[in-house]
């Protein structure tokens, strides 16, 4: 990479983050600009700006500065994204090869759905969805199947940024919303009838964590030639399974499983 194409500030920032993941002991702003030779004045603003997001922490009493619990939390997201991705590869394998479409792992973050994992299938057609990408919640299979779980609260807030209109099929009205959401509650699965994309149907189903909190969500998507009313009830069935299977992996067990287990505890 080209030494042009580098923002200063932004190196400047991650230098000093290196600099006191590798030091055992809290640093002052003297001797990470000694490290850095740079002057003590630009050190500081770097670092405040640091602290102000949670990045580094400052010791008010010795003014001395660690590493903030910020990246605690970032570790933490790349951890669980690299774990998730890695235990429903081999279900989405499976999920490709049973439809004969792409499959996709999504997961929730900021109030948008965020695509970690997608498996072509091996045909002529390729779908342009790619790994990172961000979507609305209100007009993706992904997304409805995540928000029809959220709290009530989460739904609102998501309404309340309002449902902008991507396709003449995108649900824009809350009402008619929340009575979708209602819908994939009972059947168990979402779908996007080319709500987020001309000429394009997904399926989707919700993936849930040991505690029973809404995670994360596996589809298929295809052309809406192909996904036919009948292929798209085919599929509902594939993303059903696959959903629950790698919710069962995560430790998720279902209200039936718990009523059964503990019936037969009393036993």
């Amino acid at each position: 990479m080209s030494e042009t194409n580098i923002v200063q500030s932004v190196d400047r920032a991650l230098i000093i983050l290196g600099i006191l993941q590798q030091s055992e002991e809290p640093l002052g702003v003297t001797e990470i600009g000694a490290q850095m030779g740079l002057h003590k004045s630009s050190v500081y603003r770097t670092l405040n700006t640091l602290a102000r997001r949670g990045y580094v922490q400052q010791d008010p009493r010795t003014e001395r500065y660690t590493l903030g619990l910020k990246l605690v939390e970032l570790g933490t997201t790349v951890l669980e994204r690299l774990e998730l991705r890695e235990l429903a590869r081999p279900y989405l394998k499976r999920l490709m090869e049973a439809s004969h479409e792409v499959a996709h792992l999504v997961i929730l973050q900021d109030g948008k759905a965020v695509y970690i994992e997608k498996v072509e299938y091996p045909g002529p057609v390729k779908m342009a969805s790619r790994i990172g990408a961000r979507n609305p919640l209100h007009c993706t299979a992904v997304g409805k199947a995540m928000l029809a779980f959220l709290p009530e609260k989460s739904v609102d807030a998501i309404i309340a940024k309002g449902l902008k209109q991507r396709t003449p099929s995108t649900i824009t009205d809350p009402i008619k919303l929340r009575e979708e959401l209602e819908h994939v509650r009972n059947c168990g699965y979402a779908c996007d009838l080319e709500e987020n994309e001309p000429g394009i149907r997904c399926v989707a189903a919700p993936i849930f964590d040991h505690t029973g909190q809404v995670i994360a969500a596996c589809s298929v998507s295809g052309l809406a030639m192909t996904m036919t009313e009948s292929k798209i009830d085919e599929c509902s069935k594939l993303v059903r399974q696959a959903g629950m299977e790698i919710s069962a992996a995560l430790g998720y067990r279902s209200h039936k499983e718990k009523t059964t287990n503990n019936n037969l505890n009393n036993l």
